[in-house]
């Protein structure tokens, strides 16, 4: 038989019951609060939008006013986030190669300025001279400032053959100058490879493609087939471009269960972790990763995730300090929204966002160099002008080979003798390339000599 609960149990229910129903009254109170203070400051938009329309001298386009306004509100986020109108959304979610042509450039904000992060190999912007860091100041006499990325890439975008000319100014200029380019499709090579002196093997990545991860497999056999014993990887202007390939780029060099990247966002469902799976899937030789200002995204997570864990040497320059993750929502009008939701972090903790990532060792490159032979042609892809992938991990390949300017160079195709002289060449003259070189050279001396 139950027995009945005394007064004092009945009264302590009572008080419970009752707090329970205060907070959730409190919850609904706040909730009441905060949308009642949003459409209140909603209504003077709504106020401005009527003025205009009734007031202003000349009649205006309701729907050019409201994308206008949204267009406001994304720019006191962060030069990544954006606004599609239908046409922009359609042209971004509907695969147009082989339609339009571009120059080959990943373009950026950085400092409010529409900024150059990296040319593509053999490319017009990179046979126009065109380097990482320029900034772009016109397009066809078309001012830059406060246009967004969307904008630019569909200025820069259009038919194969066509002509555009931008104005670019760069550290060392006195006045903006001219750049008159001809459109075409963007053929890029991912990977490319070549066996160095002394054993040392050097792959170079130009982007993070779907396919990166399984070329750099390719390269990374034949090159341990030629009994390779130390590695160089070139990240040197490599803008980025997918996450995912990323992941699986560092995950060949990381024991597993070691930590490569995770992300941060205000919603749970924005927090990501990416482990490497594999148990050493290639030896662990030494390695030396190359870095400059144009390695952005995807690139500073392999190097980020590879120097955390000691796993490489990175010899080179400040990274771009681009760290953060997009999503591309749709709305009710066929128009879409691209929204910064999440930044990246490096297995130690640290941002990579607007910071870029200090090299082990810094090193200048003194001068240009004249282009080694590469054994391989990995398959190429059709691509075109880019901002940064929402699976991009932001927004870097080899810039322009100019007599006054400091970029890394590219392999030079020669074959036999020639070739090792050309390689013997593309090392002296490469100065962050010579001094990744000697650091490895020495590395294997000394493990010699511990055996």
């Amino acid at each position: 038989m139950r027995r009945p609960l005394k007064s004092h149990q009945i009264i302590v229910l009572i008080i419970a019951l009752f707090a329970a129903v205060i907070m959730g009254a409190s919850v609904g109170v706040k909730v009441q609060a905060f949308q009642s203070e949003t459409y209140e400051k909603l209504k003077i938009f709504d106020e401005v939008l009527y003025l205009i329309q009734t007031n202003y001298v000349e009649e205006v386009n309701v729907q050019d006013l409201i994308y206008g306004g949204i267009n406001g509100m994304m720019k006191t986020l962060d030069p990544h986030s954006s606004f599609m109108p239908p046409e922009l959304y359609e042209e971004m979610r509907v695969e147009t190669q082989g339609n339009f042509g571009g120059l080959g450039i990943q373009i950026g904000i950085r400092d409010d300025q529409l900024t150059v992060i990296s040319p593509i190999d053999d490319t017009p912007a990179f046979r126009a001279g065109i380097l990482a860091g320029d900034t772009i100041v016109k397009i066809d006499d078309k001012s830059t400032k406060d246009m967004t990325l969307t904008e630019a890439v569909k200025l820069l975008r259009g038919p194969k053959g066509s002509k555009v000319t931008i104005s670019i100014m760069r550290e060392g200029f006195t006045e903006p100058k001219d750049f008159t380019m001809t459109r075409d499709i963007i053929e890029l090579q991912s990977v490319t490879h070549q066996m160095l002196e002394d054993k040392i093997g050097y792959v170079r990545l130009r982007q993070f493609q779907e396919n990166t991860a399984n070329d750099l497999e390719s390269a990374l056999k034949d090159l341990e087939d030629q009994d390779m014993e130390a590695l160089i990887m070139d990240l040197r202007s490599n803008p980025g471009g997918l996450l995912n390939s990323a992941v699986e780029v560092a995950d060949k060099f990381l024991e597993k269960g070691k930590l490569i990247v995770y992300t941060e966002g205000r919603k749970s469902n924005q927090d990501m972790r990416f482990v490497a799976h594999e148990e050493f899937t290639h030896p662990n030789y030494p390695m030396v990763i190359l870095v400059n200002h144009g390695s952005a995204s995807a690139s500073e997570i392999v190097a980020g995730a590879l120097k955390a864990h000691s796993r490489a040497v990175l010899v080179g320059t400040q990274t771009y300090g681009k760290g953060s993750v997009q999503s591309v929502i749709p709305l009710s009008d066929n128009s879409g929204l691209r929204l910064t939701t999440a930044k990246y972090y490096t297995p130690d903790g640290k941002s990579i966002h607007e910071k870029g990532i200090t090299p082990d060792i810094i090193v200048q490159l003194d001068k240009p160099v004249t282009p080694p032979p590469a054994t391989n042609e990995p398959a190429k892809k059709d691509t075109q002008e880019v901002v940064e992938d929402e699976n991009d991990a932001e927004p870097d390949t080899t810039t322009t080979v100019q007599p006054d300017e400091t970029e890394p160079g590219e392999l030079p195709k020669e074959n036999g003798d020639a070739e090792t002289a050309a390689i013997e060449k593309f090392i002296k003259e490469d100065s962050q390339l010579s001094r990744a070189v000697d650091l490895l050279r020495g590395i294997l001396i000394f493990e010699r000599q511990s055996i």
